[in-house]
């Protein structure tokens, strides 16, 4: 098994429960974890063969800033979802998402959400 993962992405969105956080938008954090069982791209050293993370990297860059959701947990799914069906040797994905500017009151670093999706 191999697995490709991609840290600390930053993308500007419109995603929150309230209309102000849609309207006015924040920054959110992406990471990303792709695992493939299958060798191929070790074998063939080819990048068709393996994961593009130029590729992967625009993908959740393209959902992110213009597509929007009210919870974290439906844009992770969606593009856990995109990335699986743009990337058919990708057995499963983890997308985790951060979001540092939310309306708790009191100090928070952020709240994040992971969602993990598989083929079935």
């Amino acid at each position: 098994m191999i697995k490709v993962r991609i840290h600390n992405m930053m993308f500007y969105g419109f995603h929150g429960y309230y209309e102000y956080e849609r309207e006015q938008g924040q920054k959110f954090f992406f990471d990303v974890e792709l695992k493939i069982n299958d060798d191929d791209s070790v074998k063939s050293d080819k990048l068709n063969d393996g994961v593009d993370t130029a590729r992967v990297y625009d993908l959740i860059k393209e959902e992110t800033e213009n597509k929007r959701f009210q919870l974290l947990a439906a844009l992770g799914e969606h593009i856990a979802d995109k990335l699986l069906d743009k990337f058919a040797h990708v057995d499963e994905v983890m997308v985790r998402i951060r979001k540092p500017s939310v309306p708790i009151s009191g100090p928070i670093d952020y709240v994040e959400v992971e969602v993990i999706r598989g083929r079935s």
